[in-house]
């Protein structure tokens, strides 16, 4: 009876360390230097649904030949896949597109960091000269012509179509891309939701000091930083979109300081950096290990952060949208 009791005993004091052990797990995870994305979506349904219609409008350029999807491609990580692209004008863009996926939790907007908001971002992109060269009061009476477009916006707003409500119908939906990813199932403390690979692949990305600049909820998008830290990265020019944003600040300790992106979805948005001219992850991650860093890394390294880098790829990217509109 007495080697009985020791017996089970020790099964429960096994049990009672092994739940202990879990629950410390998922208290380490708190303190992580990444933050996982909310679990539920904000926003007024219907409003995203309008948002998303407008979206893929292509009246919002003055010829019709651009949407906004037309450089953020819903498919394609929130870009479009091009080093550089084009506007309307037909000029290139000063800037590589950046991802519109959970870009509203950025804290600032544009690789520059010139807008402190989606809702001033937007408003810049519809009177831009390379974006869409118009006002909102003339879009507006475009899109108004539309008698179908025009009954949404009754329904939606219970009042006409004005430039304040596709404002704020397009700032909704922007905010309700949001791509929960498997490495947020991970930060809650789901077993096996990422792999050991890629488990130590984020250990790494933390111990070398890529958290220092790729944390928070966005994995990054939250702070400035000289592209080159570390050691002068060639082939930096004194003019045009590699001064970064000294182009507005006009002040010499911010020449070639960008806005740190975020990662999330990062292995489907190339190519990188503010120029586009890095085409493949693992060259950006080398790259950075140089420059931003100051350090080698081992081949072994870079492959087991790109395998971490991996994770952090939505697992539903096209949301739901309204039927008739094709992301």
């Amino acid at each position: 009876m007495l080697s009985t009791l020791r017996r089970s005993l020790g099964r429960g004091l096994a049990a009672l360390a092994f739940c202990w052990a879990g629950v410390a797990a998922a208290q380490a995870l708190v303190n992580e230097p990444i933050r996982p994305l909310p679990m539920k979506a904000v926003g007024d349904p219907a409003r995203i649904a309008l948002g998303a219609r407008l979206f893929q409008d292509l009246r919002f350029s003055r010829d019709s030949t651009h949407s906004c999807a037309t450089c953020h491609q819903l498919r394609r990580g929130g870009t479009d896949g091009k080093a550089i692209s084009t506007g309307p004008d037909g000029k290139p863009a000063l800037f590589n597109t950046p991802t519109v996926y959970n870009s509203s939790f950025n804290f600032r907007q544009t690789w520059t960091g010139r807008y402190s908001g989606v809702d001033q971002l937007l408003d810049h992109v519809i009177i831009k000269p390379k974006a869409f060269a118009d006002s909102w009061d003339l879009m507006a009476e475009r899109l108004a012509k539309d008698e179908a477009l025009s009954a949404q916006f009754m329904e939606v707003y219970g009042d006409a179509l004005r430039p304040a409500y596709v404002r704020d119908a397009l700032d909704q939906f922007l905010r309700s891309l949001v791509t929960p990813s498997r490495f947020d199932r991970y930060l809650r403390g789901e077993a096996g939701a990422i792999t050991a690979e890629e488990e130590r692949g984020y250990l790494r990305f933390k111990s070398f000091g890529c958290a220092a600049c790729h944390q928070g909820i966005n994995v990054g998008g939250n702070l400035f930083q000289k592209m080159g830290a570390m050691r002068e990265m060639p082939g930096l020019e004194t003019s045009g979109a590699d001064l970064g944003r000294y182009q507005d600040t006009k002040r010499n300790v911010d020449r070639h300081v960008f806005r740190v992106p975020g990662l999330r979805n990062v292995a489907l948005t190339a190519p990188y950096f503010h120029d586009g001219s890095v085409s493949t992850l693992d060259q950006a991650v080398e790259l950075m290990f140089k420059y931003q860093l100051g350090r080698t890394a081992s081949q072994q390294d870079k492959e087991l952060i790109v395998r971490f880098l991996h994770t952090l790829s939505g697992e539903k990217l096209v949301p739901a949208v309204a039927p008739g509109v094709t992301p």
